[in-house]
């Protein structure tokens, strides 16, 4: 494959992740509107509204069992969608995002045989360790956005297990059903929490924006950078997303990370590149990244 072409696709899924950050940090921005509860609600439900219009599921229903597997694939995206958001509001995004890719790694740690994930698990864990608020230990982290980060991870975790079977079911359509799904989860918080506040003009507008940002863009620069990456690539590419997310964090929002924060985003970055770069065979679909 020609260095230039590979070239391209690395910087398509560099592309991506700012995309993604760059939505999640509007979404806090009008925290103090809606809430993350209403970010959250408005991001799943633009999103659906846009990819069931081009996966036009119903043209090929899935069948009872496979609809099934896609209902919790959707719980999980919504899920993920809304403890991230919950983690946004209490600690800056780029140690949330450090935080929440612990979850894949915990996947991989759970399939694999080799000693050497165990040890960048083991240096994931210890940037973990950096950022935790221990007694007598000053930090400027709330315990419970560390908390939501973690839950995060685990509906991350989930989420790649359920979307193995997922992935049964025709790409596109998988993805609108499961992200209708989502808004199970969303969407009853978001109406508790926000109301009538969610129709608002300019609300609506940052959703709009979150949604295409954070699922859509990233969605589509992902799939065609796939077939065109090789996977460890792939991996590493996406490896940086912790600190992607701090740089978006501080270029949005002002945020700014302490030095041990920042130490401890590059162990996980490190351990994240360590897996993917040790890990063995091409995953075909990789949809995850798209609805962090």
């Amino acid at each position: 494959m020609p260095d230039r072409t590979v070239a391209l696709a690395g910087l398509s899924i560099l592309l991506a992740q700012f995309s993604l950050n760059i939505g999640a940090a509007l979404g806090k921005g009008i925290f103090p509107q809606v809430g993350p509860e209403g970010i959250a609600a408005l991001r799943t439900t633009i999103a659906a509204l846009i990819l069931l219009p081009i996966a036009r599921p119903w043209r090929a229903m899935p069948d009872m069992r496979q609809l099934r597997v896609l209902l919790a694939y959707g719980l999980a995206v919504g899920g993920m969608n809304l403890l991230i958001y919950w983690a946004f509001e209490r600690i800056p995004i780029g140690v949330a995002v450090a935080i929440e890719v612990t979850g894949p790694l915990a996947v991989v740690l759970a399939t694999s045989r080799s000693v050497r994930d165990f040890l960048w698990f083991g240096l994931a864990v210890a940037g973990l360790m950096l950022l935790v608020p221990w007694p007598g230990h000053i930090s400027t982290l709330d315990p419970l956005g560390i908390a939501f980060a973690l839950a995060a991870a685990a509906c991350w975790a989930l989420y790649i297990l359920i979307g193995k079977h997922a992935s049964k079911v025709r790409g596109s359509t998988a993805v609108a059903i499961g992200m209708a799904a989502a808004c199970l989860v969303t969407v009853p918080f978001g109406v508790a929490t926000a109301g009538a506040g969610l129709l608002q003009g300019p609300v609506l507008a940052t959703g709009l924006a979150v949604a295409v940002l954070s699922s859509a863009l990233p969605y589509m620069l992902e799939m065609k950078a796939l077939g065109k990456l090789p996977y460890r690539l792939f991996g590493v590419a996406t490896s940086a997303a912790p600190a992607i997310a701090a740089l978006c964090g501080f270029l949005v929002l002002g945020e700014q990370l302490t030095a041990l924060q920042w130490i401890a985003v590059a162990l996980m970055i490190g351990a994240s590149a360590g897996c993917s770069l040790s890990a063995r065979p091409p995953i075909k679909e990789r949809k995850e990244e798209a609805f962090v």
